[in-house]
């Protein structure tokens, strides 16, 4: 039984057929899933989207990548939400310097206004860092008392042996199915299996058999496959700890069969 640590699974490429793509998810052993938000104005569609079948787990936070969306009255919003609602993590925040046009210093502030929530608050981070790990890895030490993943991760062994000692985790999906990603399969071999968690980013980031395709959360289970076979382990044992990791980071109970 799989845990997909993070699907957008209220964007609007599954508004036709979220009960679907739900069920296909299940029956493929995806028995619980992390969805973290992108904007303020989407924490409603995402918490209802969450509502619709058990297994689904809320995250509200404010992505770097939809910078125009956001006001500093966001983050007093944000905290009404966490309040309120007790999501499972704060995210998807973070940094992304590939992108042309976004302003770093605004990004900056609105990603340290979202860990100081998670610290005040002890909540998990689901962290985006495109081109940014070595930012990401500052402002996490600046703050302190933090936990949580780096998600679709792409920086060095070195940089992933720092955000391990600041008590975060490396999310992986998709891409390590591409021949090409030879680094992104060396860190899978070499890593500590606690510090592993399995996703699928879905819609986004389709795995090789599905290229150019909507992701959708099913395919997790490919991605464990690649997974386990670049580690050389069986699938049941790569689930059942990267499960584990997932529900020990995020405060999920225990699947139901």
């Amino acid at each position: 039984m799989l845990v997909d640590s993070h699907c957008h699974l209220d964007a609007g490429e599954f508004d036709p057929d979220r009960a679907a793509v739900i069920a296909r998810a299940r029956q493929a052993g995806v028995c619980q899933q992390v969805v973290p938000a992108v904007t303020a104005a989407g924490w409603p569609k995402l918490r209802d989207a969450c509502n619709q079948a058990p297994g689904l787990f809320p995250a509200y936070g404010l992505h770097p990548l939809f910078l125009a969306d956001h006001a500093p009255a966001h983050l007093k919003a944000l905290r009404t939400w966490i309040e309120r609602e007790r999501p499972c993590a704060i995210g998807e925040c973070g940094l992304d310097f590939f992108v042309e046009g976004l302003d770093p210093d605004a990004q900056q502030r609105y990603f340290t206004g979202q860990l100081e929530l998670a610290r005040e608050f002890d909540l998990p981070v689901i962290v985006h860092a495109r081109r940014a790990v070595e930012a990401v890895i500052a402002a996490i030490r600046a703050i302190g008392g933090l936990r949580g993943v780096v998600h679709s991760y792409a920086g060095s062994p070195e940089q992933a042996t720092q955000l391990y000692r600041h008590g975060f985790l490396l999310g992986l999906g998709g891409p390590v199915t591409y021949e090409r990603a030879q680094r992104l399969h060396r860190l899978v071999r070499d890593m500590p299996l606690d510090r592993l968690l399995l996703e699928t980013d879905a819609p986004d980031q389709p795995d090789a058999g599905i290229r150019g395709q909507r992701n959708e959360p099913a395919r997790l289970a490919t991605i464990a496959d690649h997974i386990a076979g670049l580690r050389g382990i069986s699938v049941d044992a790569l689930a059942k700890a990267t499960s584990t990791n997932a529900r020990t980071l995020f405060g999920l109970p225990a699947a139901a069969a």
